[in-house]
Parts: C-alpha cells; sequence; structure tokens
C-alpha cells in the first residue's frame, strides 16, 4: 500500500488545477481533507492514512481508492473496480480507545473493501457480519490509533479465548484487548500501558463484536 507521503504526493498532483501556478504544501491537503494541520502532522509522522478523509475526498473527486492506497495506472482500475466488496459502514460511531465514545445516531454507509482484504475478515460468507466503525482515544496504540477504520464481527462475541473486542458499558463504546479471568471476571486491556488495566462483571458490559482488521494494516 501507499504510503502516507506517497499519497500526500498523489493528492497535490490531483488538486493542482485549483491552485493555479502556486505551490501546494502540506498545509493545502489536510484542507482538502478537512483535517487540522496539528493532526496531518502527526498522522505524517506515523504514516497513518486518514481512511475515513480520504473515501470521502476520492467520492467527491470520483477516484477509485483503490488508485490512490495502491497506485494502480488508471487503464488498470476497469478490471479492478469489479473486485470489491461492500461492507457496513457506521462513519458517525466512534468506538474509544480512550475515555468513552457514545452512540446517538447510526448513519449507515457502505465501505468499498479491495478483494484481497476479504480472507482477512473471514471470506465472502463472512462479510454480512461485518460492520466497520472508527476508532478515538489512544489507550490502544501501536495496535490502533485515532481514526483508523476498524471492522467488527458482530457474531463472535465469545471471550473464551480472549482477544480484541468492541465493548459496551455504562461509560460508552470501547475497543479493549478482553480476558476472561478463572474467577469469571472480565478484564479490560488497553495496549498503551499508561492505561490500567479495568475488571468488571459479566454483567457490566456487552460484547458487541470481535476486532477482526483495521483498514490499511491488520493485526
Amino acid at each position: 500500500m501507499n504510503s502516507f507521503s506517497e499519497i500526500v504526493e498523489e493528492i497535490k498532483s490531483i488538486v493542482s488545477n485549483d491552485f493555479g501556478s502556486r505551490k501546494i504544501f502540506d498545509k493545502d491537503v489536510a484542507d482538502v481533507l478537512g483535517i487540522s494541520q496539528m493532526n496531518f502532522a502527526t498522522m505524517k509522522k506515523r504514516n497513518k492514512v486518514p481512511f475515513a478523509e480520504l473515501l470521502d475526498f476520492c467520492a467527491t473527486k470520483s477516484i477509485s481508492i483503490n488508485w490512490m492506497l495502491y497506485g494502480q495506472s488508471p487503464e488498470s482500475l476497469i478490471e479492478s473496480t469489479n473486485k470489491f466488496y461492500i461492507v457496513k459502514y457506521f462513519n458517525d460511531i466512534n468506538a474509544s480507545a480512550g475515555g468513552g465514545a457514545d452512540v446517538a445516531c447510526e448513519a449507515l454507509e457502505e465501505l468499498e473493501i479491495p478483494e484481497a482484504f476479504v480472507p482477512i475478515l473471514g471470506g465472502e460468507r463472512e462479510l454480512k457480519n461485518i460492520e466497520a466503525i472508527n476508532v478515538s482515544g489512544d489507550s490502544m496504540e501501536p495496535t490502533f490509533s485515532y481514526n483508523d477504520i476498524v471492522f467488527i464481527n458482530r457474531t463472535k462475541t465469545d471471550l473464551g479465548r480472549g482477544g480484541i473486542f468492541t465493548i459496551r458499558t455504562e461509560a460508552g463504546l470501547f475497543i479493549k484487548r478482553v480476558v476472561r479471568r478463572i474467577d469469571g471476571k472480565i478484564d479490560i486491556i488497553s495496549d498503551n500501558k499508561v492505561y490500567d488495566t479495568q475488571t468488571l462483571h459479566p454483567n457490566e458490559l456487552e460484547v458487541v463484536g470481535r476486532v477482526v482488521g483495521r483498514f490499511g494494516n491488520v493485526d
């Protein structure tokens, strides 16, 4: 997949006509994508592609996301666009990797994913069970970062073998590493060691589904 810097240079080329003869800077690309300059600089430093904003940009410019992410030539896109799959994407839902997130509205969109990404999500048969949401907060870094798009399998709610799950508690919606203890209680673990492990009773949380991947990089 193209790096953040490569994608930025591609965007500069695409919008060059909008800026006339003036040189296009990173801050201009940040404005085009609707990202603050501070967040843009952090994403570039960490090579974290802003997928949600990039999808909106591609839709506005009628550009295939496959071209932007994988550097395919326009001639190859005719064939490749037939190899995309659709999953449900709740663009306004943020599962917190930090302090909790409220779910007040669920605006359903369709998110295109490349064919090569399908096996990671469990294959074509599992796609009907997959939903995509956004990540906010930093408690799951470096595994997940702010603005990542994560994929959840709503049918996988068994905590027996642990793993990373989206859970709902009275504090909101979270993405956490979850482990069932011998005494039956549930340890809620952050990959960022700055955050302490929390322990809950099973009746204090709802398991929404297992996190099976994220857009661009999969663990």
